[in-house]
């Protein structure tokens, strides 16, 4: 995260970093105010938030909220590092059923599933460790998955810079199956092309048989 002066909204940019209302605050800081409002919440439901089952409860739930959100933390470029290389391959890069959970920024709740990525190199490639990572970190944040979509190709074309890119996201949300209309087991599929992958069907087409075979694999 970027170091500065604290600002009155988040901003999300290009290159994947995160402006935060208050950068200077501590992690103990962070727990403490996370805390005092789970607190509350249990308070407002009517429960004791002091009763012995609910005592660490607060606690606990800051800790896991910070891990969970920890790309709000974290630089994208910190975590490619130097696994970018120059090598002359002209054919199509695809990683496929990335697993990932994320949390829905309507609800504060959990939605999971899996990415798909590909690329057409320009001269330069990624270490395949990488794009998993980066599926992570975007994910590492409150979402809503169209964004994260985008987010995960334009990031991959900012620091390749290559011909073209493909990413594939399919996903269940807990706010659709647990509330509202409360229909389980519905996925959402997402889709970004850019380049190569947005003027060329048979590029587009290729891409997409091979999601629709993965279509099998369950999460």
């Amino acid at each position: 995260m970027s170091k500065g002066n604290s600002k009155d909204t988040l901003e999300n940019s290009a290159d994947g970093k995160v402006r935060s209302i208050e950068e200077t605050l501590s992690l103990d800081q962070r727990v403490e105010i996370i805390k005092k409002s789970v607190e509350n919440i249990i308070y407002a439901l009517g429960d004791d938030p002091k009763r012995e089952g609910l005592l660490k409860t607060p606690q606990r739930y800051a800790k896991a909220i910070l891990e969970i959100l920890w790309g709000y933390f974290a630089d994208p470029e910190d975590i490619i590092g130097d696994a970018i290389f120059e090598q002359d391959y002209s054919g199509i890069v695809l990683v496929r059923h990335i697993k990932f959970f994320s949390m829905c920024e309507h609800h504060l709740l959990p939605f999971f599933g899996n990415c798909s990525i590909a690329y057409i190199p320009d001269g330069k490639i990624i270490g395949l460790s990488k794009l998993p990572r980066v599926v992570k970190f975007f994910a590492g944040r409150l979402q809503v998955q169209e964004r994260l979509t985008e987010d995960i190709g334009k990031f991959i074309e900012k620091v390749l810079k290559p011909r073209g890119v493909a990413i594939y996201v399919s996903a269940y949300h807990l706010c659709l199956a647990m509330r509202g209309v409360k229909k389980e087991g519905v996925k959402m599929d997402t889709v970004f092309f850019s380049g190569k992958f947005q003027h060329d069907d048979n590029l587009k087409n290729f891409f997409l048989k091979q999601i629709r075979e993965d279509r099998k694999i369950e999460i």
